[in-house]
């Protein structure tokens, strides 16, 4: 292997090499792309803070660059961007805690047969705070603290946890947060551009890494 970066940095001449294998997938994806960062019942900027929390979820660098300039240019300061980045850890962590309940299941020789998501998993927590009290209260102070309104407002946070809860994929998160984010006032036509955004995030995370692909076979 050369020296040379595995993240080599973005250049339009560069990834554009990629286009002419499926021109009509990536002309596809560049204008859905286009449409889910569109202003509509979310502003740009809000769109783009919840791409700069997702983009942290899914680690695509190119991503992160990319919004973050484009946050700038909708005169998103630093402190807003890691407001989002926190609330992205924070959901991240609480898919990640909330699976739990699965291993508790799984431990204790669950019921065969069962849904993989029944709602009654999400009353099991209070039994895994129970078997470790301390841990469950520094991970819940965590996501507690993370949603507090500061220089976003509460609703901004909560429309960044429930796109990042989309891109973990974690039927639980997805239930709490988008009940919370009823509860605060957003629209479900709020809730569905902050979800196309997470699936823009998402797969255009694996999209930009194409230029590693190729960089690759090079």
């Amino acid at each position: 292997m050369s020296n040379a970066s595995l993240y080599t940095r973005r250049s339009p001449a560069y990834s554009a090499k990629f286009f002419a294998y499926a021109p009509e997938t990536f002309k596809a994806f560049g204008e859905f792309n286009k449409q889910s960062l569109a202003e509509g019942a979310l502003t740009v900027k809000v769109k783009e803070l919840i791409a700069v929390g997702v983009a942290h979820i899914t680690g695509c660098p190119y991503c992160i660059e990319a919004h973050v300039n484009k946050s700038k240019e909708q005169a998103a300061v630093l402190e807003e961007l890691v407001e989002a980045i926190a609330v992205a850890s924070a959901i991240s962590a609480h898919s990640v805690f909330y699976h739990s309940v699965n291993t508790l299941a799984a431990f204790t020789g669950g019921a065969e047969g069962e849904d993989l998501y029944p709602a009654s998993n999400l009353e099991k927590i209070e039994e895994i705070e129970k078997i470790s009290e301390a841990q469950y209260t520094s991970f819940a102070a965590f996501v507690h603290h993370a949603l507090q309104p500061g220089i976003l407002t509460a609703k901004e946070k909560l429309l960044v946890a429930l796109a990042s809860a989309h891109v973990t994929g974690s039927a639980y998160s997805i239930d709490i947060f988008a009940r919370r984010a009823k509860e605060s006032g957003i629209t479900l036509g709020e809730a569905a551009e902050a979800i196309a955004v997470a699936t823009a995030l998402k797969a255009g995370a694996a999209l930009a890494h194409r230029v590693n692909t190729l960089q690759a076979f090079e």
